[in-house]
């Protein structure tokens, strides 16, 4: 396995050039986040994510979990590792200084989640579901527990989970048949089982945090009868010391295709007498909290597929680099590495633009929540929070499917010994294969993105976008280099595919329920296919800015030009194949009967 370095230049740029970092460290609160600041914070988790934790990441592939008898064991140098990461204070990153948190800039804070998702993403998980913990009791918690809990979760001290999925309810919540009984003492006794729990026991910390979704006795029946609990697996004493142990218990840890590493385990709760737990925020409001840490992991995974990416584009890259096999196609050289044969290149460039492209939609979404969450003004603050839950589905649909996608194009590249599980090249295609599955699999993402985002303002956010991308493409047609302006047409007609069937979609809706819901996930492919192809072309633009100004690294501008025309070229044209798909609607699935599917 190849080692990792964080590609420190294009996280810079597309901070700065497509994120606008520059403006939010004017925002309230992000004063102190200069470009110097940036820098050595980026320096340090690069070290650290290659140094620590790289080395770690085929550890926990090989060794896994092990569920003994006081909990689940992490893999070798977990816990060492762990320490140092929260001895640095890297989990508390944008936490807010109130609980001892630094308070930086979610942008700041998502381009070391990504140094550290790509060196060892099976490690990475924990702390973001920490992160994600904080938010939900941060937006819903009362001030008592908020002092007990929050300090030593932010620190990283105390670890957090989210506990949704059931044996029988998967991504139905309504389903859901845990459920917790009032006591006298204004705490509840919860009974149930949760499946498929990230870090639900490991030996890294003293406490782990649990929010589980339960049911009070009197709840109404579906997700409106859901609450929000706080179930530690220590109970907590009034000096703020672990007291007694939690009736909350992992049961098992599930043996998986990938993320070795990450205990996913089954939790019992109640098997002892009840564990005790609090309610968080109102009665039968748990489905609106958790979505608060849902969007922050949705967020989570969307990098994920990001930094997998980009791993598995390093190790195919040096792996070209050093095979020899066969002759220079152009110039007839015998036995040259295999980056110089034109279909590798083109399998690069493709892992190359795809990469980029989803990085600058996931920073770009985290500037927007930076905005929607600082910015002085309310309408200011509304319209970016709109825009960024528009992108959300986006960036974790299209850049977890990206991942997979990018992962499997470097096995392609490896050849054989892709197949091979010592080279590594395998590993990064099975951890990236969960992310498109937890959080909201890619047809609830699609779902969400048409049912939820596009229609709850008359389509206002997503019509401001597009004349977002429209003015990019008229500065494009307007520029005197050639190739900007080939993208700028390029970019046009993908736009007007997207607007085309969006505006079809908003039309048919309702009246065409099965043809909208078949037509979802290829309507999610066309807005990633697009909003990628934006994002490439304003970096298009910034590069050559540069280069015309003589300014910064010219190779690393130059290359960046190139990059965004291989996706206009060959990813933005895919736009009119999955507008058509979309038209289609369920006529296609009409011949499909259930007998199609019949023994």
């Amino acid at each position: 396995m190849s080692d990792y370095r964080a590609p420190i230049k294009d996280m810079r740029f597309v901070m700065d050039e497509l994120a606008g970092f520059a403006d939010i460290g004017q925002l309230p609160g992000c004063e102190e986040s200069t470009p110097d600041l940036a820098d050595a914070i980026l320096d340090e988790a690069a070290k650290f994510a290659g140094e620590v934790l790289a080395p770690l990441n085929r550890v926990g592939d090989v060794e896994g979990c092990k569920l003994g008898p006081n909990g689940v064991n992490t893999p070798r140098g977990w816990k060492e590792a762990y320490a140092q990461y929260r001895d640095a204070g890297w989990n508390g990153m944008t936490a807010p200084a109130e609980f001892g948190g630094q308070a930086l800039p979610d942008l700041l804070g998502i381009a070391a989640k990504e140094m550290f998702a790509s060196a060892n993403v099976a490690f990475s998980i924990g702390p973001l579901l920490t992160t994600g913990a904080v938010e939900a009791i941060l937006h819903c918690a009362s001030d008592a527990l908020k002092a007990t809990y929050l300090e030593k979760m932010v620190s990283g001290e105390w670890t957090g989970t989210m506990n949704l999925t059931e044996p029988q309810a998967g991504s139905d919540l309504a389903l859901i048949r845990s459920r917790a009984e009032p006591q006298a003492d204004g705490t509840y006794k919860v009974f149930g089982q949760k499946i498929f729990i990230s870090y639900g026991d490991h030996d890294m910390t003293d406490n782990i945090v649990h929010l589980v979704l339960a049911r009070l006795p009197d709840a109404p029946a579906g997700v409106r009868g859901i609450s929000l609990f706080l179930v530690p697996k220590f109970l907590v004493n009034g000096d703020g010391s672990l007291g007694a142990r939690n009736d909350a218990h992992c049961v098992s840890v599930e043996h998986k295709l990938g993320i070795h590493g990450s205990p996913t385990c089954v939790m019992a709760y109640g098997d002892q007498g009840g564990a005790t737990g609090y309610l968080l925020g109102e009665p039968n409001r748990g489905v609106e909290y958790m979505f608060v840490m849902m969007n922050e992991a949705r967020l989570g995974c969307g990098l994920q597929g990001v930094a997998l990416g980009e791993r598995a584009y390093q190790q195919a890259l040096a792996y070209a680099r050093e095979r020899k096999q066969g002759r220079d196609a152009l110039t007839g050289e015998a036995l040259v590495s295999i980056d110089k044969h034109p279909d590798v290149r083109r399998m690069l460039m493709l892992m190359k633009c795809r990469v980029e492209a989803c990085r600058a939609l996931t920073y770009y979404t985290a500037g927007l929540l930076d905005r929607a969450h600082r910015a002085p003004d309310a309408e200011v603050r509304k319209r970016n929070l709109y825009l960024a839950e528009l992108m959300i589905p986006i960036v974790k649909g299209g850049s977890t499917e990206m991942g997979i996608e990018v992962a499997s194009l470097g096995i392609q590249i490896h050849g054989g010994m892709g197949f091979i599980e010592e080279t590594g090249a395998a590993q990064h295609w099975r951890d990236s294969r969960i992310a498109t599955i937890y959080e909201g699999t890619t047809g609830i993402q699609a779902n969400d993105l048409i049912f939820r985002k596009l229609m709850r303002d008359q389509g206002a956010t997503v019509k401001s976008l597009f004349g977002e991308v429209h003015a990019t493409a008229k500065a494009l047609g307007a520029s005197g280099r050639a190739e900007l302006r080939a993208m700028g047409e390029t970019l046009v007609v993908a736009l007007n595919a997207w607007m085309g069937v969006t505006e079809w979609l908003a039309a048919n809706a309702k009246s065409g329920l099965g043809g909208a819901l078949t037509a979802a996930v290829p309507y999610l492919h066309l807005a990633v296919t697009v909003s990628g192809g934006w994002m490439m072309a304003k970096a298009a633009l910034a590069a050559a800015a540069r280069l015309d100004a003589g300014e910064g690294d010219a190779v690393f501008h130059r290359n960046k030009i190139a990059t965004a025309r291989f996706y206009a070229d060959h990813i933005l044209p895919q736009a009119a194949a999955f507008a058509a798909t979309v038209r289609c609607g369920d006529a296609a699935l009409a011949g499909c009967g259930d007998e199609m599917f019949a023994d």
